[in-house]
């Protein structure tokens, strides 16, 4: 239940706090004492006022009544105007109000237990003026709430792979997880020092362990349930040996944590075991947890990654749920599930919670891609960048909150801050609005007297994703917004490293657009110079065509933008550790944050027409060779009465069958979603044939994961014709997969084929597929990689 009355912070005539006294019992639990230190250390770094803390009743004075309703009872009772709120308090709820009784102000922070005064004490905190020796609040604010969701809480990693994690300290862990205290968190999951991952990294300064046991602690110190993440990496778990050390393994983990509420175990990603399998090693390790946690539970998710084998998988698996093990507390719904949430709900017993764990970092290859994002900022920005998405994050958690007790999200890193709290927020009460989040973030975590400003700075980062990057004039704005911020802000602000990751986003977003304008035309011209092989012959029109291309590198754009990214890149690793450059901040990979590291991806074909004129040069014939380049000039030209398309732009996309429309399946478990292969343009991918030079038309495709139809319709074909027809399917070099292509349902075009990177098909329609001049395409997935990924098809009349 959620109940909530607020006026703005903003609003009405403001009450000044600085001399006020801070009335609190002194008997009080260990987390309600987190709670009041929570409030006096926050305020005392902002304002630099240390509030006085009396425990008898002060009069004649302006006082801040803190705690619960346990212990301010004989208090609370004195104040009829609360009286009824009080009384509708549910668990974890607060209520925030200002009294005036004869002649005294008393602002009163009441939780209904000891969380919710730690969340009443956090919403005040995000709706006070906290300025140097001033604490204002509206004086006609009034809040009553209570949560929505039971679980509300995100995943904190201690391992390389995060983009920033690894290089924090436990005073900067405590300090986030208090911070999402403050939001509303009720519950931070933790990982095993065991992963998917490196089991060390040039960041740590403390052994995994050491930390689990230290965050465990911190956790349990503000009254917050410990949840902990826990994958089945072995090779074999029926070998006793395996199972005697895994266990033993558990067991020093279980002993060593002090606080475990709930450990879940994913059914894969990673992991690879059998459905029955999976039930029988969980009640294994149920045992050993019962040891040292006997309250905790274990919660399974069906994220088998098998395609060959996942309907009689999920089969098994729901049989085995509805046998009710002892152990088992609840499912969770995450990434890559076939089912999805609604029917995972229909599907398991009601005596089962169902816990979301929600991908939010991710841009692409992922649970929630951004939709409608230019290709320009896929290839710099790649899968993990600093990524506000307010707006969409609200959407797609209030589209399916009905079916679950809330949320613990997947995060590997600090690039998805705001989506952190705006999703606490929706999971405590999804009807507060985007906005209302975002100026709390701006108020308390980075400048009260630029609220405004710096939320709708915020909300803009957003708004520069979509669409068409060329046509997008919003992220001009954006960025001249923040240059104005930038010039207008307090040093201490300016070196608040939240703020340093808008500011950077607007620079590097705004620095994109510019070198897509720039190589576009490039391109162009290259391509015109192409045109010239005729006349002055065709060495000599590729050599001018590369002296065009280099001309970004020679002359590159708007310097003066890249440069400051490179500072404020350098900056967020000085402050929260991080890795957006592989050279400079260490990152693991290119592709695991380090955005900064690909800022110069080439935004048009420079590297694929390079490759072509390489070859060329080879051909020792001048007129083979001015027929390869005009085989590269014509490339995707489908000739008369032919049609061309390239599914990662607008108008190809209208051909596809959309069953379902993005608003109603952001997830895309019922409609196919766009693709991003960006590491198809990178050298240093491990394989054995190199990937550049290839056209960026190939980086991205229209996909379809599962059984989700893949359907691609064609009109007014001429039913006399006599067309043939060339696919290129695009995949990951380790998840190969074979692929049909049926026309209108019944003709066999193709079938059996590999699909590893980019693998071209030609076909010859059927004339019999013609009859009434449509052609609708269908793409099955005959085994292996669970997708299905198109990025061109060229189909050309004889």
């Amino acid at each position: 239940m959620t109940d909530s009355t607020s006026n703005s912070a903003d609003d009405g005539i403001l009450l000044e706090l600085s001399n006020a006294i801070l009335y609190m019992p002194e008997t009080n639990s260990l987390q309600e004492e987190k709670a009041l230190s929570v409030l006096t250390e926050e305020v005392e770094k902002r304002t630099a006022l240390t509030l006085q803390r009396v425990q008898t009743w002060p009069n004649d004075t302006l006082v801040i009544m803190v705690g619960s309703i346990r212990r301010l009872k004989p208090d609370v009772e004195k104040f009829t105007e609360i009286q009824a709120d009080v009384k509708t308090l549910q668990p974890e709820g607060y209520l925030i109000r200002n009294i005036r009784q004869d002649g005294q102000d008393i602002l009163v922070i009441l939780g209904a237990d000891a969380r919710g005064m730690l969340y009443g004490v956090g919403k005040f905190l995000r709706k006070a003026q906290l300025r140097d020796s001033s604490i204002k609040i509206d004086s006609a604010l009034f809040i009553k709430s209570s949560p929505r969701s039971l679980v509300r809480g995100h995943q904190l990693g201690y391992r390389p792979k995060t983009n920033a994690y690894d290089a924090w300290i436990p005073a900067q862990f405590e300090q986030y997880i208090r911070e999402l205290a403050i939001f509303g968190a009720n519950s931070i999951e933790l990982l095993p020092p065991r992963t998917d991952d490196d089991e060390t990294g040039p960041h740590f300064k403390v052994p995994p362990l050491d930390m689990m046991i230290q965050l465990s602690e911190m956790i349990h110190s503000y009254g917050l349930d410990t949840w902990v993440w826990y994958p089945n990496l072995a090779a074999d778990y029926r070998d006793p040996q395996t199972q005697s050390d895994e266990l033993a393994e558990r067991d020093e983990i279980f002993r060593r944590v002090p606080h475990i509420h709930a450990l879940f175990m994913p059914g894969g990603d990673p992991g690879d075991l059998d459905a029955d399998l999976l039930f029988e090693w969980a009640g294994q390790v149920a045992e050993v947890l019962h040891k040292y946690h006997p309250n905790a539970k274990i919660w399974l998710s069906p994220q088998v990654m098998r395609n060959d084998v996942i309907d009689d998988w999920l089969k098994t698996f729901f049989e085995k749920v509805n046998q009710e093990p002892a152990w088992l507390g609840g499912i969770v719904f995450g990434p890559w599930e076939k089912t999805p949430l609604p029917d995972l709900r229909s599907k398991i017993n009601p005596k089962y919670p169902i816990r979301r764990y929600e991908d939010i970092c991710h841009n692409f290859r992922c649970q929630y891609p951004i939709h409608d994002w230019d290709l320009a900022f896929a290839l710099t920005y790649g899968r993990e960048s600093i990524n506000p998405r307010p707006v969409a994050f609200k959407h797609i958690h209030n589209l399916l909150t009905d079916y679950s007790i809330g949320t613990i999200t997947y995060s590997e890193g600090i690039y998805d801050d705001v989506n952190k709290f705006v999703w606490s927020d929706q999971d405590w009460n999804p009807d507060t609005p985007v906005i209302e989040t975002i100026r709390d973030y701006a108020r308390f975590f980075i400048d009260c007297d630029l609220t405004e400003e710096i939320a709708q700075g915020m909300m803009s980062l957003e708004r520069n994703w979509k669409g068409s990057l060329l046509l997008n004039e919003v992220v001009d704005v954006t960025l001249n917004q923040w240059r104005e911020l930038e010039a207008a802000v307090q040093p201490h602000t300016l070196r608040n490293y939240r703020f340093q990751m808008g500011l950077l986003r607007a620079y590097y977003d705004a620095y994109q657009r510019r070198r897509l304008f720039y190589e576009t035309e490039l391109e162009r011209a290259a391509l015109d110079a192409l045109q010239e092989a005729s006349v002055i012959g065709s060495l000599a029109s590729l050599t001018k065509m590369e002296a065009i291309l280099n001309q970004s590198v020679l002359k590159p754009v708007a310097r003066a933008l890249r440069e400051r990214c490179d500072e404020l890149a350098d900056e967020l690793f000085v402050r929260i550790g991080a890795q957006t450059t592989v050279e400079r901040h260490q990152a693991i990979s290119w592709d695991r944050g380090a955005f900064v590291t690909t800022i110069d991806t080439p935004l048009n074909n420079a590297k694929f027409l390079y490759g072509r004129a390489a070859s060329i040069r080879n051909i020792g014939s001048e007129q083979k060779r001015l027929t390869a380049i005009s085989e590269v000039i014509h490339r995707t030209a489908p000739g008369p009465g032919g049609f061309y398309d390239n599914f990662g732009l607008p108008n190809s996309l209208e051909r596809v069958d959309f069953e379902v429309k993005w608003e109603h399946d952001p997830g895309h478990l019922a409609s196919p979603r766009l693709m991003y292969l960006d590491f198809l343009t990178r050298s240093d991918w491990e394989s054995s044939t190199p990937h550049d030079g290839i056209p960026l038309s190939w980086i991205q495709s229209i996909s379809a994961v599962y059984d989700v139809p893949l359907k691609i319709l064609y009109c007014d074909l001429d039913p006399a014709g006599r067309y043939v027809i060339r696919v290129v399917y695009t995949g990951k070099r380790n998840a190969p997969y074979k692929v049909k292509m049926v026309a209108n349902q019944r003709f066999v075009l193709h079938e059996n084929v590999t699909v590893c990177n980019v693998t071209v098909v030609d076909s010859e329609i059927p004339a019999a597929a013609l009859a009434d001049g449509k052609l609708e395409l269908t793409c099955f997935n005959q085994g292996g990689d669970r997708g299905r990924e198109i990025a061109e098809i060229l189909i050309r009349k004889l």
